[in-house]
C-alpha cells in the first residue's frame, strides 16, 4: 500500500508543471506577426509596444507591415513537398531535421539552461553545439569505461562515483549546447514562407527520434549490457559532432536573408545573389 500511494504522489506531483503552465498561457498574448497578418493592427502594436522601447517599436512594426505585404502577395500555398522541392530547401531542412534527431539519439532529452541562453549568442550556435558534443562524446567513453569496469572488478563504489561523474558532465555539457541549439537553428535556417513548416516537420522528426530511443534503449542495454549501450551512444555523438561540421552553418549575427544565400550557395548558386529561395511549386 505504501508504494502505491508513492506512486501515486509521484504521478500527481509530475502533472502540476502542466497545471502552471495551462493558467499561465492563459495570459499569454497571440503573436504580433499572426496579429497583423490578420488585420488586427491595434492589438499587434499593443503586445509590441509591451516589449520593445518606443524607438525599436516602430522598426518592428515595419517590419510587420513587409511581411504583411510579402503574405499578401504570395501566390502559392506553401505544402510539405515543396520543401523538397528545391535543393536549398532540403540542405536547410537536412540541416534543421538532423540537429533535431541527433539530439535525442545522443541519450538524453535535456533542458537547455540560463548558461546556454548566454552561450548561444556570444559563442554561436555551431561552435557551441561542437563543443558540446565534444564534451557530450567524453562523458559516454567514461560512462561507458565505468560500466564496463565494474563487470570485472570488486572495486564497485570506485567506479560507481565514476558513472555518478559521467552523468554530472553529460549533462553538464548537454544542456546548455545540444539541448537549446537545435531549436535556435530551426528558428534561423528557414525563410519566412517555409519556416512554419519546416519548423514543424523537424519538430515531428525530434519526437519521432524521442520515441525510437524511448523504446530502444532498455532493449540494448538488455541484450548487450549498460557499458556497450553507452559506446554505441559515443558512436553517435562523433556522428552528430561530423553532421554539423558538413551541414549545419553559423547562424549568429545573420539575417534571414543572408542565411537564405548560404543555402543558395551551397546548393550551387550564386553566392552574390540577393533573390528569394524558389517559390512553392517551383523545381530546382
Amino acid at each position: 500500500m505504501y508504494v502505491r500511494g508513492t506512486w501515486r504522489w509521484m504521478l500527481g506531483v509530475s502533472g502540476v508543471p502542466a497545471v502552471i503552465q495551462f493558467f499561465l498561457m492563459l495570459f499569454l498574448p497571440e503573436s504580433p506577426r499572426w496579429l497583423y497578418l490578420k488585420k488586427d493592427k491595434s492589438k499587434a502594436i499593443a503586445v509590441l509596444s509591451k516589449i520593445y522601447d518606443p524607438d525599436r517599436l516602430e522598426e518592428e512594426i515595419d517590419q510587420l507591415a513587409a511581411a504583411f505585404d510579402e503574405e499578401t502577395n504570395r501566390r502559392n500555398t506553401v505544402g510539405y513537398w515543396d520543401v523538397f522541392k528545391s535543393k536549398e530547401m532540403r540542405l536547410a531542412f537536412l540541416a534543421g531535421a538532423g540537429l533535431q534527431a541527433f539530439q535525442q539519439f545522443t541519450a538524453m532529452n535535456a533542458i537547455g539552461t540560463i548558461v546556454g541562453i548566454y552561450l548561444i549568442d556570444h559563442v554561436g550556435r555551431r561552435k557551441l553545439a561542437l563543443s558540446s558534443l565534444a564534451g557530450v562524446f567524453l562523458s559516454l567513453v567514461l560512462l561507458a569505461g565505468a560500466f564496463l569496469l565494474q563487470t570485472s572488478s570488486h572495486a564497485t563504489g570506485l567506479y560507481g562515483w565514476l558513472a555518478v561523474i559521467g552523468v554530472v558532465l553529460y549533462i553538464a555539457f548537454f544542456a546548455p549546447g545540444m539541448g537549446p541549439v537545435p531549436w535556435t537553428v530551426n528558428s534561423e535556417i528557414y525563410p519566412e514562407s517555409y519556416r512554419g513548416i519546416c519548423g514543424g516537420m523537424s519538430a515531428t522528426v525530434n519526437w519521432i527520434s524521442n520515441l525510437i530511443v524511448a523504446q530502444s534503449f532498455l532493449s540494448i542495454t538488455g541484450a548487450l549490457g549498460t557499458g556497450p549501450t553507452f559506446l554505441i551512444l559515443a558512436g553517435i555523438t562523433v556522428l552528430a559532432f561530423a553532421f554539423v561540421i558538413v551541414f549545419v552553418p553559423e547562424t549568429k549575427g545573420l539575417t534571414f536573408e543572408e542565411v537564405e544565400r548560404i543555402w543558395k550557395e551551397r546548393a550551387g548558386g550564386s553566392s552574390n545573389s540577393r533573390e528569394p529561395l524558389l517559390a512553392p511549386g517551383d523545381q530546382a
